[in-house]
């Protein structure tokens, strides 16, 4: 605990500290610190209040029907049939929160004020300076240490020391700077049955591109591809590492919102003790085969489940599912994965959350945008990636129809088809290629291509005629709700210079007491 000058300086030497403030919090930097506050983060903090918030009443729904049940069981066998005593409501909607790499405290003293039914939160930072700046801006905003509870440690010592059921915390936020890797294995053992993990990963340069292959694979366990969906493919490399992490203590995920953001990734996702459904992480685990020529792409789970009656069985699909060239232009295939190959979403929850950022205009300041991704996420299709407007013209060195124009021939033959938020001119449908080559081939014919080499995966594809002809009228669907009420839908650069700030400076414990211009107390993803 601060002594009482030094707090006095901090509430009136203006010459000391740069207030900031964001949301409800007001928090204080020193004016020599060399890391800055990144306003871009402000997007990350009010998504996560929000899907908390979400979470949290579901948590509570949850817990109240297990107690109803426990109670009339209780009642049940009991000679007068009455339940023993009521609920105690305001202890149901009680929930934990560690925050494992607080740094300023920003995101935890936010969390404090505008998320309610917090019993207690833990601001967790290895850096003494960090834990200094936590106490005084939990001073400085009026709340309590028994609500926002400073800790010096280790980040991955502090969840294993919280494995025991017991002690589990319901929610544990990761927001590191780079990978969140490192602090994954303790996360999935810490955290509570049904509690929720929110994960931050920055390092989309490993994560979405082909670039740091060998990088990938030993933190994530999974090969990236070159492709245009590169960006969900880094979400579900994520979710493949929680997934395989989790399974070693037989605990399951069930991915609530995956988000593709700016420079990072940013993943909230429950966590529940199920050995019967750990069975199942075959099942929804896949590798992808993607075309080095016309980047067409298919994928393959790794395992099968077959029911039959009252049994189960598990075992080996057979494969691969392509040919050693590929089908339609004869180039060969890049393999991705192992990835999460299931649904990276969960409805009723992005359903929940768009109604209660609805209802709450005023309460964030980036309200317009998380209107506009959630909404573009609640119109995703569950299935694995997309192409993109510009990499089939691409392919096909042809000019490009209206986007709305393909989505609607895909949508007059049966299938359905919507865009990633992942990505502006995206097509994300469960069409075969070889529907979408046909109506690519219908466009070229009406607007016709010249000077096409004949080793080109251009000329192999026109080569072929269309099974079918296209419709390339509007169709009434084509047109998704999000883009009729003109959301802000795909953000531009938010801010001149924006993205990562410099990474925090561990002092040097043998050095005199540094001078302003040394000290560092924030890691940069965070605030």
């Amino acid at each position: 605990m601060e002594n009482s000058t030094e707090i006095d300086q901090v509430q009136f030497d203006e010459s000391l500290y740069n207030k900031v403030t964001e949301g409800q919090a007001t928090i204080l930097f020193p004016t020599s610190n060399e890391v800055f506050y990144n306003p871009v983060q402000q997007f990350n903090r009010d998504m996560s209040i929000a899907a908390i918030t979400t979470w949290s009443e579901m948590f509570a729904e949850e817990k109240r029907q297990k107690a109803e049940k426990k109670r009339n069981n209780q009642a049940a066998a009991q000679q007068n049939g009455e339940a023993s005593s009521d609920l105690n409501e305001e202890a149901l909607k009680k929930f934990t929160v560690l925050e494992a790499l607080s740094a300023t405290g920003l995101r935890s003293i936010r969390y404090a004020k505008e998320i309610p039914n917090i019993k207690y939160i833990v601001a967790n930072d290895l850096e003494p300076d960090a834990v200094n700046a936590i106490k005084r801006n939990i001073k400085f905003n009026q709340l309590s240490e028994d609500l926002v509870r400073p800790n010096l440690g280790d980040a991955c010592s502090v969840m294993y020391d919280h494995r025991d059921p017991a002690k589990r915390y319901d929610v544990i936020d990761l927001d590191p700077y780079g990978s969140a890797v490192p602090f994954i294995d303790g996360a999935v053992q810490a955290v509570s049955d049904g509690g929720l993990l929110c994960v931050t990963c920055t390092d989309l340069a490993v994560l979405a591109s082909n670039s740091y292959t060998e990088t990938c694979f030993y933190k994530y366990g999974g090969m990236p591809v070159k492709a245009d969906y590169s960006h969900e493919m880094a979400l579900r490399l994520v979710l493949n590492s929680l997934q395989t992490a989790a399974a070693r203590y037989k605990r399951q995920i069930v991915p609530l919102m995956s988000c593709s953001i700016d420079f990072y990734v940013r993943l909230f996702v429950r966590v529940f003790t199920s050995p019967a459904e750990v069975k199942k992480n075959a099942s929804k685990t896949s590798m992808v085969y993607h075309c080095s020529g016309c980047k067409s792409y298919q994928t393959q789970p790794l395992g099968k489940i077959t029911v039959d009656g009252k049994s189960t069985k598990y075992g080996p699909v057979a494969g691969p599912i392509v040919n050693g060239h590929c089908e339609h232009c004869g180039s060969k295939h890049h393999v991705g994965g192992p990835f999460w190959g299931a649904n990276i979403h969960d409805k009723e929850f992005v359903t929940r959350f768009l109604k209660n950022i609805k209802e709450s205009k005023d309460r964030f300041k980036t309200h317009p945008r998380m209107m506009g991704m959630v909404s573009v996420i609640s119109e995703e299709l569950d299935v694995p990636f997309y192409y993109t407007l510009s990499g089939l013209t691409g392919t096909l060195h042809c000019n490009s129809p209206p986007l709305l124009s393909v989505c609607s021939a895909i949508l007059h033959q049966g299938y359905k088809v919507s865009v990633s938020h992942a990505c502006q001119s995206s097509l994300k449908t469960n069409a075969p290629n070889e529907v979408l080559w046909d109506i690519m081939r219908n466009w070229v014919e009406k607007n016709p291509v010249k000077n096409i080499s004949e080793n080109s995966p251009a000329f192999k594809i026109l080569s072929k005629k269309p099974s079918f002809e296209a419709n390339f009228t509007r169709h009434p669907e084509a047109t998704p709700e999000s883009r009729k009420i003109k959301l802000v839908r795909f953000q531009q650069n938010p801010t001149k210079n924006w993205g990562p700030k410099a990474r925090h400076k561990r002092k040097n414990p043998n050095d005199e007491k540094p001078d302003a211009k040394k000290q560092n107390v924030e890691t940069p993803t965070q605030n």
